[in-house]
């Protein structure tokens, strides 16, 4: 499938893209189960009380068990009391981790996603950088220009080297390969932009 290409003057050619990426089945069903996955596998429960057996102190009955008048209770340890155990607190435990992902799930997900950024013209290829950009202000004018101010650049290593520096504090955008990007990175960002040599870097890997 030919796709446009653009130059940072704004110039426009045309470049084959496989349409295993940029033409391929949209399965929402299989990207929501994707963006589940990842999402639970990242999230951790850290968050620790003490229960009752964890907390340090005496273990003596604070008073008799009959003839005061009041409830029975053991040690201070109870939970009832201030410095005593917690209730039903979080115990640092909980996993919620799913099953690993297979590469061919993946794959699909994130052809899905790339096809859906295409037909919605969210899709954005640029010619390698030849020229470093040093200045925030000076990539922050083409990111505009483009009207990228979110977006999710996949780059070559030699363009990365060139263009990191200057994308590096701009809010809102994401700089990273074609090795270490996920479905929920696409998602999170509304334009998709990659340079020639990336976009064939992934081309190969889907044929």
């Amino acid at each position: 499938m030919k796709i446009e290409k653009i130059t940072i003057d704004g110039k426009k050619e045309t470049i084959e893209v496989a349409d295993r990426i940029v033409a391929a089945k949209i399965n929402n069903q299989l990207v929501s189960n994707v963006l589940y996955k990842t999402n639970a596998n990242y999230k951790g429960r850290k968050a620790k009380t003490k229960q009752k057996n964890e907390i340090i102190g005496s273990t003596a009955k604070i008073y008799a068990q009959k003839g005061t008048g009041n409830a029975r209770h053991a040690s201070r340890k109870a939970p009832i009391f201030v410095g005593g155990g917690v209730a039903h607190g979080p115990k640092g435990q909980s996993n919620y981790k799913k099953r690993k992902l297979n590469k061919n799930e993946k794959k699909l997900s994130i052809a899905s996603l790339i096809t859906e950024k295409t037909k919605l013209k969210d899709l954005i290829i640029f010619n390698d950088f030849s020229t470093e950009i040093k200045k925030t202000k000076e990539m922050n004018n083409i990111l505009t220009k483009f009207n990228a101010k979110n977006s999710l650049l996949i780059l070559d290593k030699n363009s990365k080297d060139k263009i990191d520096k200057s994308i590096r504090n701009i809010p809102n955008v994401k700089s990273t390969d074609v090795n270490h990007f996920s479905a929920f990175d696409i998602v999170k960002h509304k334009k998709l932009i990659f340079t020639e040599s990336s976009i064939k870097e992934l081309e190969k890997r889907y044929i």
